[in-house]
């Protein structure tokens, strides 16, 4: 921070990403409730999905985010990828008992490829680009990719009655290390661990509820995570 008046200095580094989490209870655990839908028009590779998340620091009350978040979809046929661009718009929460907010607009592109191993494997490769506009930032990009995993322990496939154990991991990382105000942040921005139990309500609604285990530059802290996912 060479020529930057002193106290302009101390503002800029309480403010910067790597303190923005200081306050955070790790030990305290939170919950994400979860809505995600994709809808494909009959006889047609186009489509629609989305993914609503109400985030807590806590199980209840304490907002962490709002994230709203849909996109048009084309799958290529017999089973093959699905390539997605849309949009997302996140309110995010300070913890604790303050209520200031920010916002974040998001468009993203997507890649999805589904693969089974064996007769009950089921895969999927998800790889994400994101665009951010993030408040009091310069503009930012972002990499993820996802491996997801669901087993039904059941039988051999995820229809009416299954009961399957659902695992994954995604990697984040950034595109600009420079974020604006002579505040920066790191390549790797963030890592999620999950693994639940899942029941299929019926061959398109599914249920699940399992624990994910975040780690971020700053903090590391779990989520209980409760999820319904439909296709129309």
């Amino acid at each position: 921070m060479k020529n930057i008046p002193p106290l302009l200095a101390l503002l800029a580094t309480l403010v910067s990403p790597q303190h923005a989490f200081a306050q955070v209870d790790e030990d305290d655990l939170g919950a994400w409730y979860m809505y995600f839908f994709n809808a494909r028009a009959q006889d047609s590779s186009w489509g629609i999905q989305g993914d609503v998340q109400y985030r807590n620091w806590d199980l209840i009350g304490d907002l962490e985010q709002l994230l709203i978040r849909g996109g048009v979809t084309y799958s290529l046929p017999s089973g093959g990828p699905t390539f997605t661009l849309g949009y997302a718009n996140i309110t995010s929460g300070e913890f604790g008992p303050g209520d200031a907010k920010s916002r974040e607009d998001r468009a993203y592109q997507e890649a999805l490829l589904p693969q089974k191993i064996g007769s009950r494997v089921y895969l999927r490769h998800r790889f994400r680009f994101e665009q951010r506009w993030v408040d009091n930032q310069d503009f930012r990009t972002r990499f993820r990719y996802a491996l997801f995993m669901d087993l039904p322990l059941n039988g051999n496939d995820l229809k009416r009655g299954a009961v399957y154990l659902a695992l994954y991991n995604e990697i984040f990382i950034n595109g600009e290390r420079d974020i604006g105000n002579g505040r920066s942040v790191e390549v790797f921005d963030r890592n999620r661990l999950y693994a639940a139990f899942g029941y299929s309500l019926s061959d398109t609604l599914r249920l699940q509820g399992g624990y994910m285990h975040q780690y971020t530059d700053g903090v590391k802290k779990g989520q209980l995570q409760l999820s319904l996912h439909q296709a129309f």
